[in-house]
Order: C-alpha cells, then sequence, then structure tokens
C-alpha cells in the first residue's frame, strides 16, 4: 500500500469555509438530477481544459467535515492549478450512479466520489467509462485501472483524541467534568471509515484511564441532526461529559446538545471548534482536501496512478487539532509524545471497535 505524504490545508480551509456552508458564494446554483450543482468561483483557463466533477454523499456541502473538504480541496485546485471544476450534492443514495454518469458522460477528465458509500457506483460507472479518472475518498477500490482510492489512518487521529479524553477524566482537568469518568461515542454507521476513528478513540482512552468508561451507539444517520441531539443527551443522562461524535451532520446535532449541556466534544474529520469554542477540546482530522488536490496535481501533470493512497499522522495526513484553551499544557505534551510513539511504531493502534 503506497504511503503518500500530506498536509492538513488548515488555512485554506479556514478561508473558504464559508464558500463550503453557502452555495451562493460559489457563483449560483441550478437544480440538476440527482442534486444541486454549482461550479466553485471563476475557472481560469490555465488548466488546459482540465474538467474535474465532484460528488458529494447524502451529507452535502453543510457538513462541516469530508465533503467540505473535498470541495476545499477542489477549489484550491481551481486557484492554484486552473482547472475547471463542478460541484453535485446527492439528495440521496439513488443519486450517486447518476451523478457520477452525469460527469463522465460529458468528458470529465476526474470525477471525484466522497464516502465509502458510493463503493458499488464507482465500481459501476468506472467500468462503464473506462477512459474517465475516478477517485474514492474513504474507500479502497482496487480493481480499475482508472481509480484510486484515498483512505486514512484515522485510528491513529481517535487514538490521540481517546487519549486527551482519558487524561483529562482521569485527572478532572476541566470545569464541569464529573467524577464518573464516562465518556460517549456517536457513530452514524458501522462502517470501516467510522470504526477506525471509534477503535483509535477506545484504545487511546483506556489506555490513559483504564477505570474510566466508553459509551458507544450508532444512530445509522450522518444528516439527521435531531437524533444526533437525542443520543448526545441519552449518553450525557449515563454521566458522559465528553462526547466524541463520528456522524457527519447528525453529529452536529450531538454537539449542540453537549453544548446546552455545557459538556464537552471532540470534533472529526476537519477542526470544527468553529461550532462551539467553549466546548469542543480538539478535532480528530482527515487530510481529505490535500488528498483531493494532490491527485488533481498529478492529473494535471499526467502522473495519475490507479490504486490507494493511504495517509497518516507523518505528514499530517490525519491528526489532532490543537487543544482548546483550559487544556493543561501537560495533557498536550503528553499527547504529543504518544503522537511520536504512534509514529515511530512503538504503540500500534486498533481498527477494531470494542463493543
Amino acid at each position: 500500500m503506497k504511503k503518500r505524504m500530506a498536509t492538513v490545508a488548515s488555512a485554506l480551509a479556514l478561508t473558504v469555509l464559508a464558500v463550503g456552508c453557502g452555495m451562493n458564494s460559489t457563483g449560483g446554483t441550478n437544480t440538476t438530477a440527482g442534486g444541486t450543482n454549482a461550479t466553485p468561483g471563476n475557472a481560469s483557463t490555465t488548466g488546459k481544459g482540465l474538467k474535474v466533477g465532484l460528488v458529494t454523499d447524502t451529507g452535502g456541502l453543510n457538513d462541516n467535515g469530508f465533503n467540505h473538504l473535498a470541495f476545499v480541496g477542489v477549489t484550491k485546485a481551481q486557484q492554484q492549478l486552473g482547472v475547471q471544476t463542478s460541484v453535485v450534492q446527492s439528495q440521496s443514495e439513488s443519486d450517486y450512479i447518476p451523478n457520477l454518469s452525469k460527469y463522465a458522460a460529458q468528458g470529465y477528465n476526474l470525477v471525484i466520489a466522497v464516502g465509502y458509500l458510493m463503493h458499488d457506483a464507482v465500481e459501476q460507472v468506472a467500468k462503464q467509462y473506462p477512459k474517465t479518472h475516478f477517485m474514492i475518498i474513504d474507500d479502497t477500490i482496487t480493481d480499475r485501472p482508472n481509480v484510486v482510492s484515498a483512505v486514512f489512518d484515522s485510528q491513529d487521529a481517535g487514538y490521540l483524541a481517546g487519549a486527551m479524553a482519558g487524561l483529562l477524566e482521569k485527572g478532572n482537568m476541566l470545569p464541569n467534568l464529573n467524577k464518573q469518568n464516562v465518556v460517549g461515542v456517536i457513530g452514524g454507521e458501522s462502517a470501516p471509515p467510522v470504526n477506525s476513528y471509534i477503535a483509535g478513540f477506545q484504545q487511546g482512552f483506556k489506555k490513559e484511564d483504564p477505570s474510566g468508561k466508553v459509551l458507544l451507539s450508532y444512530t445509522n444517520s450522518f444528516t439527521d441532526q435531531s437524533l444526533g441531539s437525542q443520543y448526545a443527551q441519552n449518553q450525557l443522562s449515563q454521566g458522559a461529559d465528553i462526547i466524541f461524535p463520528v456522524a457527519g451532520g447528525c453529529g452536529q446535532g450531538a454537539i449542540s446538545a453537549v453544548k446546552a449541556a455545557n459538556k464537552y466534544a471532540i470534533g472529526v474529520d476537519t477542526n470544527q471548534s468553529y461550532l462551539a469554542p467553549q466546548n469542543i477540546i480538539t478535532s480528530a482530522t482527515k487530510g481529505v482536501d490535500t488528498s483531493v488536490f494532490d491527485v488533481i496535481q498529478s492529473l494535471k501533470n499526467n502522473a495519475f496512478k490507479s490504486g490507494v493512497e493511504t495517509f497518516g499522522l507523518k505528514g499530517n495526513g490525519v491528526g489532532i487539532t490543537p487543544a482548546m484553551k483550559g487544556v493543561p499544557q501537560s495533557v498536550v505534551n503528553e499527547v504529543n509524545q504518544l503522537k511520536q510513539n504512534i509514529m515511530s511504531g512503538k504503540i500500534q493502534v486498533s481498527t477494531t471497535v470494542q463493543q
């Protein structure tokens, strides 16, 4: 499995946050079969006609997570590489094949599918359009010579976030933490990209707080914010005072519930501290934006390679964001050392969830 170094373009993410969260700022929207289509910004002609289409999953660009980060990546490619870009937001899973096919039929050079839920759709469309390049994020497809898969060592980011939570719980180091040493995890669905985060979090937490307890629930939704709030309230009622939602837009509801209860959360995929600055301890991140930009750049440079690209702690392909104000420096230092131990191989992080 090929390892590629990546850096998370956090400054860019902040710059284009308004773009990712408001389609009107991209130059307008128009309804198409299967969703909402938009071209971010004003496309340059210096990309020699290279056309890139991005298909989101049902979470859409406003998920404050990996769909948004993919949009950040194509926007950066448009601005810096001059490629022509277009985005379509899928409204349901039945839109995946039509949306991917639309771009392929229109002669787009690269079609990007956001999320493992598109696995079967990419398999089918990539076979039908062998001369079109495809990229799938958070999933592995190895039997198509025109598909590149971007996957992430999310378990390592989860471990660091869990370790920080464990240290804080064990030492009762933040205001409004109770003495029950209970944290909660909310997954959108039991699937590898979700479970890798969760498994790492469980392992990191239990390493630092062996007597602590991790509550685990799955909402089976990545979009229903009210459901996320409901699950978070249930975990809060069981004593959890730090919650890690790995559930896309559904997780935003969990963060809202945590904020209302004056407790704490850990963000996911991107820096989500802006959702609740006084409540989000840190965020476990993955460099989706970097992976998208790198693949587009490789295509422009005639260096596109199919297969699997893995992004990890080395090069900051995954990681955690700076801790919120109030987290003791001793905790930050210890977590930084754990990061070094993972990269050196002293700590092996599992991808298997403990039920």
